[in-house]
């Protein structure tokens, strides 16, 4: 009886094996986009916040933006690396857990203070791609990797800039608790299909946590990202910005020195010299410069009236719905980029397609400032970057992955989600700089040639990232 018994259920063996590699997809995917949509959504509701909490637009910036990103980039590399030590399935659970509290709180925030607070608590949530690309590839065969990684890059950068589009019809026809309703019920969903499907690791980082190095890794990027958040506000070259950038300096210095020391550091030094992992954090800070300055100047541009004089006309007059919905096309385009980069990377490796991507995003903001006159030009020029930073983005934790060891891609990749965070707080500066140091006469308006040099320094950004992609050699090579 046994031998039939073995017959009949060993066809069923495979099929098993591949629903649940499909279960780990689909749950790592889901929480990825929970993840993008609840940080992305509040931005379009900036004004209708600061108006509900009758306070600052500094405030209301810190509560959308600044304290999640500084949360996120703090924590992000630490819970990488307790995701290597005890379990990236229990640390992701730990971390869904959190962004669901930090999602109720801010739906039944009462005050702009808590809204501040319960954002920050979501900035824990920057954690679960680091995490995420881990599992993926402990959990999935060798031939899935690229896929999975290219599916679940395609949903973050499609679901970041669908988030805009949701976020402008909230603001446009719902209250503005829809949002956190919304993003409490993605988050539950993702906390359940992780603990449905995700199994725990199976390779464990030795050691305890490092304590020491964390704080002083926090601290300094701490200090980095409050003095580019503050610049615009304090001035550039003001003393509060000059002393929190030196201090971020001097912090990442010693951080380095005390890596060097532990017996088990929270970042292992190699990681930042290996020539792979070092060149694909030099690329994420590059795209990440590259795709938030489109993030700030397209929905800005959309939305500043336009003026009769063509040669001082700056915007379309679109509603935030209608802004959104100029930036769908391209956010749409960044799934499929994504699982074509997944075929791709198998084929020709994940270092030619993270070049490859930021080529094409060279181009589409190349041609952006050369010409962003109409909402159209602008639409069809923003699916042209959109493919290559979704290509790019996919890449990138595929050559991270392929390049760290087994017990590190957790914390490798958390660092190279923290390096393309960065640079988006820097490229969403620089942004904001250009188009205030250059308005229309008598008006607080800025001006097209603003413009013009935003898209100039997101193309020499992704420029320099070719260049980044060009010199990370394979780790067979070295």
């Amino acid at each position: 009886m046994a031998l039939p018994s073995s017959t009949r259920s060993a066809p069923s063996k495979p099929t098993a094996a591949r629903r649940n590699e499909t279960g780990v997809v689909v749950a790592i995917a889901a929480t990825v986009l929970a993840y993008a949509l609840t940080q992305t959504m509040p931005v379009p509701t900036v004004n209708v916040l600061r108006q509900a909490f009758d306070t600052s637009a500094a405030a209301t910036t810190w509560a959308v933006v600044s304290a999640p990103l500084l949360a996120g980039a703090v924590l992000t590399p630490v819970i990488g690396r307790l995701g290597d030590q005890f379990g990236k399935r229990r640390a992701l659970l730990t971390v869904l857990a959190v962004f669901l509290a930090g999602s109720v709180t801010a739906l039944v925030s009462w005050d702009i203070g808590v809204l501040i607070a319960a954002r920050a608590v979501q900035g824990v949530s920057l954690a679960v791609m680091a995490l995420g690309y881990g599992i993926l590839r402990e959990s999935l065969p060798a031939d899935r990797v690229p896929f999975a990684l290219g599916l679940t890059a395609g949903v973050l950068g499609g679901g970041a800039g669908g988030a805009l589009v949701v976020g402008g019809l909230i603001v446009d026809h719902l209250p503005w608790r829809a949002m956190f309703l919304a993003g409490c019920l993605l988050v539950g969903t993702a906390l359940v299909l992780v603990a449905r499907y995700v199994p725990e690791s199976r390779v464990r980082a030795s050691g305890r946590p490092d304590l020491l190095g964390a704080g002083v890794l926090g601290l300094g990027l701490a200090a980095l990202l409050l003095a580019l958040t503050q610049a615009p506000a304090w001035g550039w070259t003001s003393p509060g910005v000059i002393a929190l950038a030196a201090a971020g300096t001097v912090l990442f210095g010693l951080f380095i020195v005390v890596e060097r020391r532990v017996a088990q550091p929270l970042v292992d030094p190699e990681l930042f010299t290996h020539r792979p992992i070092l060149m694909a954090n030099l690329g994420a800070l590059l795209l990440g410069i590259s795709q938030y300055v489109f993030y700030l100047l397209v929905p800005t541009l959309a939305q500043l009236p336009a003026a009769p004089d063509a040669a001082t006309a700056t915007g379309f007059a679109l509603s935030v719905t209608g802004a959104g919905l100029v930036m769908l096309p391209g956010s749409v385009a960044t799934l499929p980029a994504g699982s074509v980069a997944g075929w791709m990377g198998g084929r020709l490796g994940p270092r030619a397609v993270l070049g490859l991507g930021l080529a094409v995003a060279v181009l589409g903001a190349a041609a952006m400032a050369l010409g962003h006159d109409t909402a159209w030009q602008v639409a069809g020029l923003w699916v042209v970057f959109s493919i290559g930073s979704g290509l790019a983005m996919a890449a990138l934790p595929a050559l991270v992955s392929s390049a760290a060891p087994a017990d590190r891609v957790a914390s490798a990749n958390g660092i190279n989600v923290v390096a393309r965070t960065v640079g988006g707080s820097v490229g969403s500066q620089l942004g904001i700089a250009v188009l205030a140091s250059q308005t229309l006469p008598g008006t607080g308006t800025a001006a097209a040639s603003a413009f013009g040099l935003s898209f100039w320094i997101a193309a020499g950004a992704a420029a320099l990232g070719v260049l980044a992609a060009g010199l990370a050699t394979s780790p067979a090579a070295g």
